[in-house]
């Protein structure tokens, strides 16, 4: 049985490491606000954008450009999104499992150095090159300043490279944020882009808690109303206005909108990571403080029953020492 000193030594040391969970636990829930309100604010231009390309389809559905045109695959690129730092729980493992997963699929039909890996976050960076996978141009920085203009200059090179016949195909693996409780694993295509399946795509998005139990994600649900749109006036906006007049034509116009929304599936594809990151380590934190009040409570009470003990046996030396005498 360990000795009084040691369990006190053990407290102490719990108490140190239940301190810096704790605060670890606090700076992630207030980086995940930031993330979801980053997120808020750009959802307004995805849905007109979208808007617009959904009525530019159901207008023609026959319009075409060279970047949702399919041909059989040759070259792979991955863009794959992690964390730049640890303690987020199974965050960057899960990411890591289902890029080996997808690089072995594509090695037995197209051969390993046919697949080239676009890391954005270190850990996914530094576990490819281990790995030995082909890596392309390594962008920590955007994990911890994401920044659209760097999100557009990789999705014009990956555009460029497509149309030019370099790359065949590409592919984001990412968390998809759902709620500050639920991260989806997600494995999308990027091109050729599927206008129809991109734009039916999964918005459900809980932006407005950081709370992280299943009972409270369904609470919100069940409680939260959808309001109307109101404009200055606070009256509610009409619906836009489909009836569109495309000027020179068609294809021209959509050449333009969908690199657009290539640019934008790229940046949601960073928001969202960002937002699931925290989002894990956050759970992950507040798993570490609860077992660390655990143990505590399991320490305090070894304690006091060891002191109990040594009391006990004094107790009974004294008396055995006054009876002898």
């Amino acid at each position: 049985m360990p000795s009084l000193k040691e369990i006190k030594g053990r407290i102490a040391s719990v108490n140190s490491t239940r301190k810096i969970t704790s605060a670890m636990k606090m700076v992630a829930s207030s980086k995940l606000h930031h993330a979801q309100v980053a997120i808020q604010n750009m959802l307004p231009y995805e849905t007109m954008l979208e808007h617009i390309l959904k009525s530019f389809l159901a207008a023609e559905a026959e319009a075409q450009t060279v970047y949702d045109q399919e041909r059989p695959v040759r070259r792979v690129a991955l863009v794959v999104y992690s964390s730049n730092s640890s303690l987020c729980g199974g965050f960057n493992a899960n990411i890591i499992k289902l890029m080996q997963q997808t690089v072995k699929a594509y090695a037995n039909e197209i051969g390993q150095d046919n697949v080239t890996i676009y890391p954005i976050g270190r850990k996914v960076a530094e576990k490819a090159q281990k790995l030995g996978y082909r890596v392309a141009v390594s962008m920590p920085e955007l994990v911890d300043k994401p920044n659209v203009h760097q999100c557009i200059d990789l999705a014009k090179e990956l555009g460029q490279k497509f149309a030019d016949g370099e790359v065949d195909k590409v592919e984001l693996i990412y968390h998809h944020f759902k709620s500050a409780g639920s991260q989806v694993l997600t494995r999308k295509t990027f091109l050729p882009i599927d206008l129809e399946e991109e734009l039916e795509r999964d918005h459900e998005r809980d932006l407005t808690s950081i709370v992280a139990t299943k009972e409270s994600q369904e609470y919100l649900k069940r409680n939260r109303k959808k309001k109307p749109k109101l404009n200055a006036e606070g009256k509610e906006v009409p619906p836009l206005n489909d009836n569109f007049i495309v000027e020179p034509d068609m294809d021209s116009v959509l050449s333009q909108l969908i690199p657009k929304l290539a640019h934008l599936m790229l940046y949601t594809a960073l928001l969202d990571s960002i937002a699931s990151e925290h989002a894990a380590r956050m759970v992950a934190m507040q798993t570490a403080t609860d077992n660390a009040d655990e143990l505590l409570r399991e320490l305090n009470l070894q304690y006091n029953k060891s002191r109990q003990q040594a009391i006990t046996n004094e107790l009974l030396d004294i008396v055995g020492g006054s009876v002898n005498n």
